[in-house]
């Protein structure tokens, strides 16, 4: 028997991205769509009950060309396929997709593919008897399943709306297609953001649990993280690396030497690599110090003491700058976030930026840092990437990032946290939390509800 899900409880546990919600009998939602699939065929309309997601990619079949009769076109076969497949970046990391995935697809009867960022199919394995099944509907290395082609479908869609996503029964859009069921996300090129195409994990109606999509979306990470460690970015023999992310001192990475500056260089070391231009004394100094007091001569001592720590080669004046390019694990996760490679942007930021410095330049870039990450996140809805951030000492008293995660994974630990939060919020006024996270300043009962909490 089916559990029986309140209203407040049902709309809490909905996940566009998943394919039957909790409480959901399979039989009738496959009559309920394959009754939706015939009228939108027939009228073009879709039923309301039919998600979004899916909705959405019937449209864009339907504007393609694509007819629910149809067959995936066989594009790549014998020689051409296996070069193109050898020299693919996805190719790298076959070994780790099989080790994480084969073991599940042929214990379950299922199958693992992986495409190209055209949705081309560029292997698929698994079960043999389920490969002969497949091999009837086109589905199969070398053809064509992007939704242009095909229409609705995991891998093509996946690839189409750049996250993932569960297909269905009959949310396929061909009729051939319809007694499969299918999750697939997108794997990310590290370096760029770019798409490289999609692991896909097709079956049967087993596969329609909020469990495949999300084991889908771990391998796809995992894939991410080894291509980054098998394509690392080479800096020119002449650059300075700079770690500064998650640690009040910085440490300087310098050809031949490594050094560990103190709170105070580490913060005028991260503003000149900011301004390769250089920076004036007077815009140095209002940078670094609160306090309008200081001197310019405070300013010289210190400038003064960073070169004879970092060398006399390093550091020039008028204006202050630094001479060699600097590699900053701040622009690392800046680069991937601005490409949308959110899932390597995370990786790369082990926390905020000199979480104890108080000059105005870097607690104004720290925030932006933060934010950018955070916006990002909420707005990518990803279950893991938002519970890795919420669960971080910079994101526990995270209200809207709580909030998120609890839209898409309401767990009861998840609620409670959430629970606990929005009472502290609802506190009388003047009542503060008496602990601060690190990097972050505690958050505040006047804070209106939703506000983002500074990270200062």
């Amino acid at each position: 028997m089916s559990p029986t899900v309140s209203p407040s409880r049902e709309a809490a546990l909905t996940d566009p991205w998943v394919a039957l919600q909790p409480g959901t009998d399979p039989v009738e939602r496959v009559r309920e769509l394959r009754r939706a699939h015939e009228t939108f065929t027939a009228a073009g309309t879709v039923a309301r009950k039919v998600r979004p997601v899916v909705a959405d990619s019937w449209r864009r079949s339907a504007r393609a060309g694509v007819g629910p009769d149809g067959t995936a076109p066989v594009e790549l076969t014998d020689g051409d396929l296996g070069s193109y497949r050898t020299e693919h970046p996805l190719a790298r990391v076959m070994p780790l997709i099989r080790e994480l995935m084969g073991p599940f697809a042929s214990d379950g009867e299922h199958l693992l593919a992986v495409c190209d960022a055209q949705g081309r199919l560029l292997w698929v394995e698994g079960d043999p008897a389920t490969r002969r099944r497949a091999d009837r509907m086109n589905f199969v290395p070398g053809a064509r399943w992007a939704e242009s082609a095909v229409g609705t479908n995991a891998p093509g869609t996946a690839v189409a709306v750049d996250r993932p996503v569960q297909v269905f029964a009959a949310e396929h859009f061909i009729r051939r297609v319809q007694p499969w069921t299918c999750a697939a996300a997108p794997v990310h090129d590290p370096r760029t953001g770019r798409v490289l195409g999609a692991l896909d994990i097709t079956g049967g109606d087993g596969l329609a649990h909020p469990h495949s999509l999300g084991f889908v979306q771990a391998v796809a990470r995992a894939a991410e993280s080894q291509l980054t460690l098998l394509s690392p970015t080479e800096a020119p023999a002449d650059t300075v690396e700079l770690t500064a992310l998650g640690r009040d001192e910085a440490r300087l990475r310098i050809p031949g030497r490594q050094i560990r500056l103190s709170r105070r260089h580490s913060e005028i070391v991260v503003l000149l690599a900011r301004h390769p231009e250089g920076l004036g004394g007077d815009e140095l100094l209002c940078a670094l110090y609160e306090d309008e007091s200081v001197t310019p001569v405070t300013l010289r001592a210190e400038m003064a003491r960073l070169r004879r720590i970092i060398g006399p080669g390093l550091l020039a004046s008028r204006p202050y700058r630094l001479t060699a390019p600097v590699e900053s694990d701040v622009a690392v996760v800046e680069r991937r976030l601005a490409a949308g490679a959110l899932a390597e942007a995370v990786v790369a930021y082990p926390g905020p930026l000199l979480p104890a410095s108080l000059a105005p330049a870097v607690a104004l870039l720290r925030r932006r840092l933060a934010d950018g990450l955070r916006t990002a996140l909420i707005a990518r809805r990803d279950p893991g990437l938002l519970a890795d951030w919420a669960h971080a000492p910079w994101g526990e008293d995270d209200l809207d990032a709580w909030r998120a995660l609890a839209a898409v994974r309401p767990t009861a630990a998840v609620r409670a946290r959430l629970d606990e939060l929005e009472s502290e919020l609802a506190a009388p006024a003047g009542w503060a939390r008496p602990r601060a996270s690190r990097g972050g300043a505690g958050r505040q009962s006047s804070l209106p509800p939703g506000a983002p909490r500074p990270y200062t």
